[in-house]
């Protein structure tokens, strides 16, 4: 079945990627990739190159990069298509994908939140009242340290109501996506995707047809990336699918895809 995903896999895996490539190698500190109820945070120990500003991360601007040598590679790699594009790149697919603009902070690192969807009805309400038994807990710690055995208790007790929550509330999200509106993959498709799916919508076309299409010079990783997401989201189908490489393989518009195009703006 085709996958969905709170936030784009592109999303998670620029902010990753900026994370290793503009880190500060001489500090001891790591990565940190941080999942929460209410957002996705990834931090590292470094700074925005002079003279960036986290203002200028939100329109074009040129490449500053920390670690020239390692973004280079990276680039050479097809983890970054363009340097200097990734923060654009983030904000375009979380708009698309209906969420918040990406946060970039400066703290005691770099960091970058990313929201997720808000949790509705029940599950809201079950992570609400988790942590509220949660902050009773802790405040029967700090008003009687010399039951610190009885205190470690109710703690215990918390986090295992809190556990639960988290697990209703994960199963609410579950059940949600599980009804999701089938217009969903309309709002998922973005310029490249649609222009992939045009190339198809007469005939059956060759792979260098939807490199044109999209607007590729050659086939890059992101282009490779785009072609499996449509064949997974089964938009688009092989001519010959036990032969997946074969140089007379050819693509078509699926079922599906037609009425997703046929929805989707020109």
């Amino acid at each position: 079945a085709p996958r969905t995903y709170e936030i784009p896999p592109e999303v998670v895996t620029e902010a990753v990627v900026n994370a290793v490539a503009h880190r500060d190698y001489t500090s001891n500190g790591s990565v940190q990739v941080m999942l929460f109820a209410d957002r996705l945070e990834i931090r590292n120990p470094g700074r925005l190159s002079s003279p960036l500003t986290l203002e200028e991360l939100r329109v074009a601007h040129n490449s500053v990069p920390v670690n020239p040598l390692l973004a280079e590679s990276l680039y050479l790699a097809e983890y970054i298509e363009r340097m200097g594009t990734g923060t654009l790149d983030m904000i375009s697919r979380c708009a698309a994908a209906g969420l918040p603009e990406p946060e970039f902070a400066v703290t005691d690192g770099f960091v970058t939140t990313v929201r997720r969807p808000r949790i509705v009805g029940h599950a809201q309400g079950q992570v609400g009242q988790a942590e509220g038994h949660a902050d009773q807990a802790r405040g029967q710690v700090g008003q009687d340290e010399g039951q610190a055995g009885q205190a470690g208790g109710q703690v215990g007790q918390a986090r295992g109501q809190d556990d639960q929550a988290r697990g209703q509330a994960e199963g609410q999200v579950g059940q949600a996506k599980g009804h999701a509106d089938p217009s969903g993959d309309q709002a998922l498709l973005s310029a490249k995707d649609a222009a992939m799916l045009r190339a198809c919508d007469r005939e059956a076309v060759p792979g260098e047809e939807l490199l044109a299409a999209a607007g590729y010079p050659r086939r890059t990783g992101d282009f490779r990336r785009r072609l499996e997401r449509l064949l997974d989201r089964r938009l688009l189908e092989m001519t010959l699918p036990d032969r997946p490489r074969s140089p007379l393989q050819k693509y078509r518009l699926t079922a599906k895809g037609k009425a997703v195009l046929a929805t989707s703006k020109p």
